[in-house]
């Protein structure tokens, strides 16, 4: 069976980031017939400036990708301050870890800073889809399996220069524009979970903990108390 164009196109017409749902790891495999199957079952919207995708403490029930726009993620700290943690793009996945964990909250918020379009996998519509259709249901379950077994076997692999730097970089956007300075860096005065910083660096708990204890190893990060200490890097 032919593909059809991008389904999201049909709604918000062309010039959105090519990458679509598909492509990710959860659908991998995935025969063209199967993947239109899916593609109906997802959730589309439009989003305009200021609006809200999803808030600090909701259910995290949905995963992201955002096809056209910018959002913002933020959060707001035990003493009521508002942070500005990154901006994600078009062709950027947000909640990958919806699917990974059982139950959850977003541990922060969502702003769209301009007109968006996103692409939506709800956990729950996702499921009866699955109890409807066997053999996209076994090839999601080998897709999981794979997942698993990559965060089991290859915590290593996962824990690289590319996702140190990336939750370097973050740490060190929120050091900038909270944080307090001191010798060679700054201190960011509140703590930062690891559930947090996966969600902000796309990546399961269990490899934000062996890529943050690289950073401490490389002398990047330290922990002061609760908080964490960011050494400021190379100009």
């Amino acid at each position: 069976m032919t593909e059809p164009r991008c389904w999201c196109e049909r709604l918000a017409g062309p010039g959105l980031h090519p990458r679509c749902i598909g492509q990710v790891w959860l659908f991998e495999g995935l025969d063209p017939e199967a993947r239109q199957m899916v593609a109906r079952h997802l959730e589309r919207g439009r989003l305009e400036a200021g609006e809200v995708l999803f808030r600090q403490g909701d259910e995290a029930d949905t995963m992201y990708l955002l096809k056209a726009g910018a959002v913002k993620l933020w959060k707001v700290t035990e003493d009521g301050r508002v942070l500005t943690l990154d901006i994600r793009h078009a062709g950027d996945l947000l909640g990958e870890s919806v699917f990974l964990e059982e139950e959850g909250e977003y541990p922060v918020s969502a702003t769209c800073l301009e007109p968006t379009f996103v692409c939506g996998v709800a956990k729950d519509r996702f499921e009866r889809l699955l109890e409807g259709n066997p053999r996209i249901g076994l090839r999601v379950i080998r897709n999981l399996a794979r997942r698993i077994e990559q965060l089991r076997s290859k915590l290593e692999a996962l824990s690289e220069p590319v996702l140190e730097e990336r939750m370097y970089r973050v740490l060190v956007n929120v050091a900038r524009e909270v944080g307090t300075p001191g010798e060679g860096g700054w201190v960011i005065p509140f703590p930062l979970t690891h559930e947090e910083i996966a969600f902000l660096v796309g990546a399961h708990r269990v490899s934000v903990t062996r890529a943050l204890a690289r950073l401490r190893s490389a002398g990047r990060v330290r922990a002061e108390g609760r908080n964490l200490f960011v050494v400021a890097g190379p100009p």
